[in-house]
């Protein structure tokens, strides 16, 4: 087939991988996409190889040359932005809409923001002390093991390329299978770039590899964008090796109306705040909470709203809510609805599959009176469904929204954006949206309690990849 990927990109050339090849599906029609090679260990190994190898070059290249490198980079990324929109929603099912900006322009523009940030960060600088001077030294932290997770691929993927090889880090990276196909597309961006060899290798690769890659003795830095459970796991690994590590986690965010909430701004965001990429987003708002003083007229607007969502291809331009990116996960969030049913909870719309097409279509669905307790509130559904929460007083709305083993994001939705700016910063999460939820690539994101561990996006987000160095200096001795 013609998006078939039979190679992985190990020290700057395409080769044969050890594993066997996986089929990439086509959610919407159930069809095989395009087929992968995937990575054994022994592929793992000649990968960080590879990128040790190339680490005290790249690491001692010169600051502006590394930025046109990325530059470079960037500009051979945003020549097949369309393509990889597209591939994108092909293989996850994001409908094309977002996936144009998230997969097609996002990860050029990563590359530029993290050029012009290394340019102008302050690299060393020297400092008095008791004896002389001490020189202070910003260095890469050394070889990077990046693995992100399917839901947006390009996105998180260069959250993490892009601040590592800023800091003159090199970088392996581990596709998720699902996405395995647009992984390459940063290989063959990075060979028309000119990106030194064994700067960047791509290994999608399953469980054992993946495992493999954590735990390598030559790996000096873990990032992570995936699950609570497998970020819980790559963090005891990283624990016991003392190996720093970033983890971008899941979220139960909370959406908290205020009961002076303008029911039409609600209307307009609700899709972006708590349905982005048909709910398979880490920091959706999908706990709405409502005042008791307004609960009817909010369910019913919320269901309205929820209702009229286009449902279908995802490459439609009119398509809001495309399929779950495998049946498997089809299959976990039907289990989650089940669960909501079960409940005293009361389903407004949605509930089911989508019985005129084909592939892994869940409907748009929220329940409302739903308890805070209830599973559909408690755990991370990622899908098109959305629980409401009714409270009695702002302070109560408060205790629910942080009632949470996560913290990722929220949203806060008020007429007062005084008011709505005071509760936001009672929440206890990485970010929040005041009216709306816009994800900013120029300021730090991440979450909190089980949602994750360090931050990423913004200048800030080049500090994980760094470490300092202290040169100790002694003025020469006077006669």
């Amino acid at each position: 087939m013609g998006l078939d990927r039979p190679h992985l990109f190990i020290n700057g050339k395409f080769v044969a991988g050890k594993a066997s090849g996986v089929d990439v599906i086509n959610p919407s029609t159930g069809k095989v996409l395009g087929t992968a090679t995937t990575a054994s260990p022994t592929d793992i190994d000649d990968a960080v190889g590879a990128a040790n190898a190339a680490l005290p070059l790249w690491a001692a290249t010169p600051v502006q040359e590394r930025a046109d490198i990325l530059e470079r980079f960037a500009a051979a990324l945003a020549t097949r932005g369309q393509d990889t929109a597209a591939l994108c929603s092909q293989e996850n099912g994001m409908p094309i809409t977002l996936s144009a900006s998230a997969n097609g322009l996002a990860p050029a523009g990563l590359l530029g923001i993290y050029a012009g940030i290394a340019r102008e960060l302050t690299w060393s600088e020297t400092r008095p002390s008791l004896t002389g001077e001490t020189e202070i030294r910003r260095v890469p932290v050394g070889v990077v093991a990046a693995i992100s997770p399917w839901n947006y691929p390009q996105t998180l993927a260069m959250m993490k390329i892009a601040p590592a090889l800023a800091a003159g880090c090199t970088v392996v990276f581990k596709a998720a299978l699902e996405t395995a196909l647009d992984a390459f597309v940063f290989a063959d961006a990075a060979v028309e770039a000119g990106l030194p060899a064994g700067v960047l290798n791509i290994v999608p690769a399953g469980l054992e590899a993946s495992q493999h890659l954590v735990a390598h003795p030559s790996v000096d830095k873990v990032a992570f964008t995936g699950s609570t459970p497998a970020g819980r796991a790559i963090g005891e690994v990283c624990g016991r090796l003392l190996r720093p590590v970033t983890l971008e986690l899941g979220g139960k965010s909370a959406g908290i109306v205020l009961d002076d909430v303008d029911l039409d701004v609600l209307a307009q965001g609700l899709y972006g705040a708590s349905f982005p990429n048909n709910g398979m987003t880490c920091y959706a708002s999908t706990r709405l909470l409502v005042p008791a003083s307004r609960y009817t007229e909010v369910v019913d607007t919320v269901t309205s709203v929820v209702n009229a969502f286009k449902v279908g291809d995802p490459l439609d331009q009119d398509t809001q809510i495309g399929p779950m990116v495998t049946s498997t996960h089809q299959k976990r969030v039907l289990g989650y609805i089940d669960a909501g049913k079960s409940s005293a909870a009361r389903l407004t719309t949605g509930g089911g599959t989508v019985g005129d097409l084909d592939g892994y279509f869940v409907e748009p669905t929220v329940f409302a009176d739903v308890e805070n307790s209830d599973t559909i509130a408690q755990e991370e559904i990622f899908g098109p469904v959305l629980s409401i929460i009714k409270y009695d007083n702002e302070a109560q709305a408060i205790q629910i929204a942080n009632d949470s083993e996560f913290g990722l994001g929220g949203t806060v939705w008020s007429t007062d954006t005084d008011r709505a700016d005071s509760v936001a910063h009672q929440i206890r999460t990485g970010t929040v949206g005041i009216n709306s939820y816009t994800l900013d690539l120029g300021s730090p994101f991440g979450g909190v309690k089980a949602s994750g561990y360090g931050r990423e996006l913004g200048p800030e987000g080049i500090e994980p990849y760094l470490t300092y160095q202290s040169v100790y200096k002694t003025a020469p001795a006077t006669a």
